[in-house]
């Protein structure tokens, strides 16, 4: 069974900086997609940046350049840097893991409990 469990967020001002953390935990395999999802009040969950197995990064467009997303491997854990934060960024933010387990084989897709990120103007 895997768990994810996040870890960060809070209450900052508009141009100020917060650290995501998501850390995994169970008998897996591999983590082969480490993502970070928003979900902002009133509307649905996107995609804010994703890291796959091999390095591969995807960022949407309203936080290229702001944000960062990297993983330890070792660790199973995923991070998110976000800097230059702006009102708009203010949602709840998910972590998601997709890879495979081991004993038995079988693919999972985890996500974890999310964590308030409040941007005051």
């Amino acid at each position: 069974q895997v768990q994810l469990v996040e870890s960060g967020g809070g209450l900052v001002q508009a141009g100020g900086s917060l650290s995501l953390s998501c850390a995994a935990s169970g008998r897996m395999l591999s983590v082969n997609f480490m993502g970070w999802y928003r979900q902002p009040p009133g509307k649905q969950r996107e995609l804010v940046a994703s890291i796959d197995d091999g390095g591969g990064i995807n960022y949407a467009d309203s936080v290229k350049g702001r944000f960062t997303i990297s993983r330890d491997n070792a660790i199973k854990t995923v991070y998110l840097q976000m800097n230059s934060l702006k009102p708009e960024d203010t949602a709840v933010y998910y972590c998601r893991m997709q890879g495979y387990t081991l004993s038995p084989y079988s693919a999972y897709e985890n996500w974890g409990q999310g964590t308030q990120v409040t941007v005051s103007s």
